[in-house]
């Protein structure tokens, strides 16, 4: 045996010197840059495009899809947990208003359920983990005051406050730093509410009405947990869920001082009203390929996997066994499941997911609502973002999107990775791995030569109509051109030069020479260009 592998290393070393000089055709490599940008130019097909950060990062992507109303007619917030970099001041105060809000709405529901005698978070909690009730009472006025803020709230999203010149009134209408300790004391340490009646219709008409404005409204739950993140790490490091702003803000500490080219972390709303299986948590790695950017040609990968959490689902306890899906973070931890149905390797294909769906009465689930849900969240997060990566002609690259289910099947776009990972973790990722880069290679190699070859399963999601050039919009638009003359002084075209205007510009110099004898609108250049 070791004879062999020494004859072995030896045809490698060979081989590697026999071709030392010659420059490949194409290239797979984990980090392009570790290659020879000198070589890398000469190279025929990548599997790696430069600049991705606008899409592979946490930051990037929740920066670039609040611009996405330039692009299309989409709410981001459809499909996407509202998201917030700690580093801008202006996005952290806009979170703060948000955590405020959310928790007076989630004090709400809490008083409705505490009515109906349920059990708060997800499930009661067992009776060692029960904490007495405190003594002191809850001051008599939190319910009106989670009241009075939701209708203020209810007032923004009908755009009363339009012509509004101070601050907003759900910032200032009540005292934050006594309200927040006590919705703590309500949704963890099982603070009773009194509600009148009066108060409990109020409080299920303004939840009713905030549900129809808010897209957010059904996965919020009622503990208002957030999940926070470094910017620009992969495998789940660093993340954590809270439901504290003291906690984030700590956090947010870190990322004041000079300006930095990232933020270090970002916090997002936590889906605390996710579909369970086996009461399990769960999450879906969908692979994509980007074969072209201009013009943007997507290809979508039919099959794809669930990555499973270690422990049963619980608001009650937020540690990263039962919430983050992550492979990396869930090696860490062995199963402990009350059902045995939860597979051992904590894996399923997206078959059996669809036969579990068959098994609830929802077969139509996943081809009716998840999978056009997650193509479409694929291509408004890449029509957003495509402007700043660096687009290579004859490369592509294959990404992975992680997306969470909720209740009512509804996919949400978590995060996008650049060169997801290939291991083989289980049976199930062994095969699809393998069956994702024999596939990949067919569509990028094979289908050049032999358009009808096939590609396995995938399949076109997106092919944008070729032009011979593009039009770069930002956000800021500049016009140039002139005015037109007014009929009186077209008479004396010959005696006077025309006076020539700009639209947002500073105003250009009297054309000289023969230009001087023309029409200026003819000797004008109209054209669009970027602010």
């Amino acid at each position: 045996m070791e004879q062999c592998n020494e004859d072995s290393d030896d045809i490698h070393d060979l081989m590697s010197f026999l071709v030392q000089d010659q420059v490949p055709n194409f290239l797979w490599t984990i980090r392009l840059s570790n290659t020879d940008q000198e070589l890398l130019r000469r190279i025929e097909v990548v599997n790696r495009y430069p600049r991705l950060s606008a899409l592979c990062t946490k930051e990037g992507l929740c920066q670039n899809l609040q611009n996405l109303p330039w692009f299309e007619q989409v709410d981001f917030n459809t499909f996407f947990p509202r998201c917030y970099r700690l580093g801008i001041m202006d996005e952290q105060e806009a979170f703060i208003e948000d955590f405020h809000l959310t928790a007076a709405r989630s004090l709400l529901k809490l008083a409705l359920q505490k009515v109906r005698d349920r059990p708060v978070g997800t499930e009661q909690l067992p009776e060692s983990d029960k904490v007495p009730e405190p003594c002191s009472p809850l001051y008599p006025q939190l319910v009106e005051e989670a009241l009075e803020v939701c209708e203020q709230h209810l007032g923004i999203l009908g755009h009363q406050d339009i012509d509004r010149k101070t601050p907003s009134p759900c910032r200032t209408c009540i005292d934050w730093d006594r309200f927040l300790p006590e919705c703590y004391r309500v949704a963890h340490e099982g603070t009773r509410l009194v509600l009148g009646r009066e108060q409990q219709e109020r409080c299920q008409d303004l939840l009713q009405r905030l549900e129809e404005k808010l897209p957010q409204f059904g996965i919020e739950g009622n503990l208002n947990v957030w999940i926070v993140k470094p910017s620009a790490k992969s495998r789940g490091r660093g993340i954590i869920c809270t439901t504290r702003l003291e906690e984030v803000l700590e956090l947010a500490q870190s990322c004041t001082g000079p300006p930095a080219r990232t933020c270090k972390w970002v916090v997002q709303k936590y889906v605390e009203r996710p579909l369970t299986i086996f009461s399990t948590k769960f999450d879906i790695r969908q692979w994509f390929l980007v074969t072209d950017w201009k013009p943007l040609t997507v290809w979508f990968y039919r099959d794809c996997y669930l990555r499973f959490c270690s422990q049963p689902f619980s608001l009650c306890h937020l540690e990263p066994a039962r919430h983050l899906c992550n492979v990396s973070v869930q090696k860490r931890y062995k199963t402990s499941q009350p059902d045995s149905r939860v597979p051992p390797d904590k894996i399923w294909s997206n078959k059996q997911f669809q036969a579990h769906l068959a098994q609830l009465g929802q077969a139509n689930a996943w081809q009716q609502v998840m999978v056009p849900g997650m193509k479409a969240a694929i291509l408004n997060a890449l029509c957003c973002t495509r402007d700043q990566v660096g687009s290579r002609k004859g490369s592509f690259e294959l990404f992975g999107a992680d997306f969470l289910i909720a209740e009512d099947f509804q996919p949400w776009l978590l995060e996008i990775n650049s060169c997801p990972t290939m291991s083989p973790s289980s049976v199930v990722t062994r095969q699809l791995c393998a069956n994702v880069q024999r596939d990949t290679l067919r569509l990028v190699l094979d289908r050049k030569d032999n358009p009808t070859c096939s590609i396995g399963a995938f399949e076109l999601l997106y092919r944008e109509a070729a032009v011979s050039s593009y039009l770069t919009v930002g956000l800021k638009l500049m016009v140039t051109g002139c005015a037109l003359k007014k009929p009186q002084l077209a008479k004396r075209r010959s005696q006077d030069k025309p006076s020539t205007t700009v639209l947002s510009t500073p105003q250009l110099p009297a054309p000289s020479g023969d230009t001087a004898t023309k029409d200026p609108c003819l000797a004008s250049d109209h054209r669009l260009s970027p602010g």
